[in-house]
């Protein structure tokens, strides 16, 4: 098993919480974490029918029985079992009693809100971040191609053949227990058109249109693409700026191999010469930087800044200490001042660190300004 960043975060948590919730996408390698750093616990699987009897027999004297430090994966699958480890954990009053996980994190999370609320920690496991990754790849485009899901990498599946049965299996499995959606054909006609757009501003007439849905539709849509760790949408930032500035989110993926499936790019020297291939190197930095925040157990504050006139800046990171890192991502290998321009309109203050990331070499500040090449951005992950 590769090890995860997450971990050292889980087992703090555990220190303090008596339940530890850990939600994240399908095959993000929650249950394999689980049961390999938390091996002193008892496991059941929920998406097993005879565990599910076993807890609904005698929910009760089911967790009398087994005592603290049980896990509970895909715990969504029993709602009622909520309330009574609400009861048992209350009682106890100690930490580290129960670790509840699952992939529709929509509905674990809702179950938690109406029993679990003040009494769980929940945490996000992603696909794996860079700086997880010890493998040594033969370009960017093939690690943008390839994506980040654990199964790719642990048993060296190739891209082509995992993603296809992902998407499937996520409409079929999740989707159809999220939402009642008459035509699954238009939602993953949907799926894909929201790939054609990563690293846009959103806009969802357009998207309705295209779709050939209301608009309240793909409100509830993207929702669902949300909460099941497919898709997230960036807000703008507009603290104390004037009030010209756009103010409608941008749409990115967790895992850019999976937009490159969703886009039918077949391998990875298609990518160079795709007309989105900025957009894929855009997308490609912001979630490494959502990962390492939700992987080192911060609040995830990934912004972006844009005028009504066009002026932009494509990701604004708010540090704990109220500073702000301003960065221009560029998917150019020659560097050019006019990678620049816009941070000239950008507010300035001390406040305020600026860089640059592109796909060439590290260079030397220029007007105050980092110069962060491919090579150096997983040093600038770890410095976050």
């Amino acid at each position: 098993m590769i090890p995860r960043h997450i971990t050292s975060v889980l087992k703090d948590r555990l220190k303090k919480f008596p339940v530890l919730s850990l939600t994240g996408p399908r095959q993000s390698g929650k249950t394999t974490l689980l049961r390999n750093e938390f091996s002193d616990y008892k496991y059941y699987n929920l998406e097993r029918i005879d565990h599910r009897e076993l807890i609904l027999n005698d929910p009760m004297g089911f967790l009398n029985s087994q005592g603290p430090r049980v896990i509970f994966d895909e715990a969504q699958n029993i709602p009622e079992l909520f309330s009574y480890i609400q009861v048992v954990s209350d009682e106890k009053g100690t930490p580290g009693q129960y670790i509840l996980s699952g992939s529709q994190s929509f509905l674990l999370n809702d179950r938690i809100s109406q029993s679990l609320a003040g009494r769980t920690h929940v945490s996000h496991l992603l696909p794996f971040g860079l700086n997880e990754l010890s493998v040594k790849y033969r370009s960017l485009n093939d690690i943008i191609f390839k994506g980040f899901y654990p199964r790719l990498h642990d048993a060296a599946i190739e891209p082509t053949a995992f993603y296809p049965s992902y998407i499937q299996t996520y409409i079929e499995r999740d989707i159809r227990s999220l939402k009642a959606i008459e035509n699954l054909n238009t939602f993953t006609r949907f799926v894909g058109l929201c790939a054609g757009r990563i690293g846009q501003i959103l806009n969802l007439t357009s998207l309705a249109n295209d779709t050939g849905v209301t608009v309240n539709t793909v409100k509830s849509w993207l929702s669902l693409l949300e909460s099941s760790f497919i898709l997230y949408q960036v807000q703008p930032f507009y603290k104390n700026f004037n009030k010209r500035l756009i103010k409608s989110p941008k749409i990115y993926f967790y895992d850019t191999g999976l937009v490159c499936s969703l886009l039918n790019i077949q391998n990875a020297d298609m990518i160079r010469n795709h007309y989105l291939y900025g957009a894929l190197f855009e997308n490609f930095i912001i979630s490494e930087i959502i990962k390492t925040q939700h992987h080192t157990g911060k609040k995830t504050s990934i912004y972006y800044w844009r005028e009504s006139n066009g002026t932009e800046i494509d990701c604004i990171i708010e540090l704990n200490n109220q500073k702000l890192l301003a960065l221009e991502i560029k998917g150019g290998e020659t560097f050019n001042k006019d990678f620049l321009k816009n941070f000239k309109y950008f507010p300035q203050s001390n406040l305020i660190q600026k860089f640059l990331i592109y796909t060439g070499e590290s260079l030397p500040s220029v007007s105050d300004t980092g110069i962060i090449g491919k090579n150096d951005f997983q040093r600038f992950l770890k410095e976050l």
